[in-house]
């Protein structure tokens, strides 16, 4: 209850302090690139419910069947896109995820279905368990992720055997030692890498 409380306050804070700059994010990427300014994508949450996380657009509108794993060079990432995503900026829009209920400041990156449906059903269920976050620490230990997968011939394949069950151990970790005093140091963290 107290984690919810601190989330709201948080997210309430941060979005009204991060409004000017999240105004004109929006403002660029309308101009720039046209509409959609946000990136809506389903994504499993607590409990395995569902939600549409909120991102801004780095990417041109994809087209049916376009891979979900994106890697560094993808032609399909917008000039604005690449500081976007270096800066983990495009994750900004998630602190209204967070107002919502969906997400938390910090917990483990919430995932799609399709990826969702091959973890093992015990570490699904401790996962799950949570609410996803913004951030947590498989974000910082795979921060530059697109550049990790672009090494691999098969991408998607890497991602499903290589990164993803590195992610779900350090996700477990998180969730079995999660505190309010570990969460702000994972925000600080956050923080000082996306500006470093």
């Amino acid at each position: 209850m107290l984690k919810r409380s601190i989330d709201v306050l948080g997210a309430a804070v941060g979005s009204i302090l991060l409004s000017p700059l999240l105004l004109v994010i929006a403002a660029l990427i309308r101009v720039r690139e046209g509409a959609p300014v946000l990136f809506r994508q389903e994504r499993v949450g607590r409990d395995g419910r569902t939600f549409r996380i909120l991102k801004f657009r780095t990417m041109r509108v994809s087209q049916p069947g376009a891979p979900e794993v994106t890697v560094a060079g993808d032609e399909r990432i917008t000039d604005i896109g690449r500081v976007l995503r270096r800066t983990k900026l495009d994750e900004l829009p998630q602190l209204f995820n967070v107002l919502k209920g969906d997400m938390s400041l910090v917990g483990p990156r919430p995932e799609v279905e399709q990826y969702v449906a091959d973890w093992p059903e015990d570490v699904r269920r401790i996962v799950l368990s949570v609410r996803p976050g913004i951030t947590d620490p498989a974000s910082l230990e795979h921060f530059d992720e697109e550049a990790l997968l672009a090494q691999y011939a098969d991408p998607i394949e890497a991602y499903r055997t290589i990164v993803t069950p590195k992610k779900l151990e350090m996700y477990q970790r998180y969730v079995a030692a999660q505190s309010l005093a570990g969460d702000l140091k994972i925000i600080i963290a956050t923080v000082r890498r996306a500006f470093a």
